[in-house]
């Protein structure tokens, strides 16, 4: 049954995803070439995600988000005005490609234009590389539990469990955790206006 639910979801994502990803690129006025221009993915991708044909993954969906000059969450569901849940079981957990980072969203999409929290869980020994977000974008992580090696544009931060940083998310910063068991972080991105 576990497995349907995740299915289930999968399908409700890809269609949010896709009726948004839809809406703001003719709202901007771009074209799927004009797209694929400014995010780095191809026209081929960018029309399997806009016709369901595929479940995006998180790095396809952030080079989306760049390239629409979006925040990530705005690709996932729609804005809501006032109060606002998310239920622990209802938050749509994406995974990398090779499945070794999820992310599950800790507030309702959309609630707010300027900050997007996530919980991140790491494999152990195993990294995860993003691309530059938005000119402006800052990212705040906490350590949870387990470790953290940051990668930022050539520095490298290490983390404990109970540590935090704060970096410039438009620069190229990759995840790494060197310990033998998951870590988890809290995440926390900030977009400028």
């Amino acid at each position: 049954m576990e497995t349907l639910g995740d299915d289930v979801g999968a399908a409700e994502l890809a269609r949010r995803v896709a009726e948004n990803l839809r809406h703001k690129r003719k709202h901007r006025g771009m074209s799927l070439d004009d797209l694929a221009k400014a995010s780095g993915v191809s026209r081929a991708a960018l029309s399997q995600v806009e016709t369901c044909k595929t479940n995006p993954t998180v790095g396809l969906l952030w080079k989306i988000a760049v390239g629409l000059g979006v925040p990530f969450a705005d690709l996932l569901g729609q804005p809501k005005t006032g109060i606002s849940v998310l239920r622990r079981g209802d938050a749509q957990v994406l995974r990398s490609l090779d499945g070794k980072l999820e992310s599950r969203p800790l507030a309702p999409a959309g609630a707010s234009p300027l900050v997007e929290i996530y919980e991140l869980r790491l494999s152990a020994r195993a990294s995860h590389a993003s691309e530059p977000h938005a000119p402006g974008t800052h990212e705040f992580l906490i350590v949870l539990s387990g470790s953290l090696r940051l990668h930022v544009d050539g520095d490298q931060i290490e983390l404990m469990a109970g540590d935090s940083v704060s970096f410039p998310a438009d620069r190229a910063h990759s995840y790494e955790n060197p310990g033998s068991s998951e870590a988890r972080y809290h995440n926390v991105i900030l977009y400028e206006r």
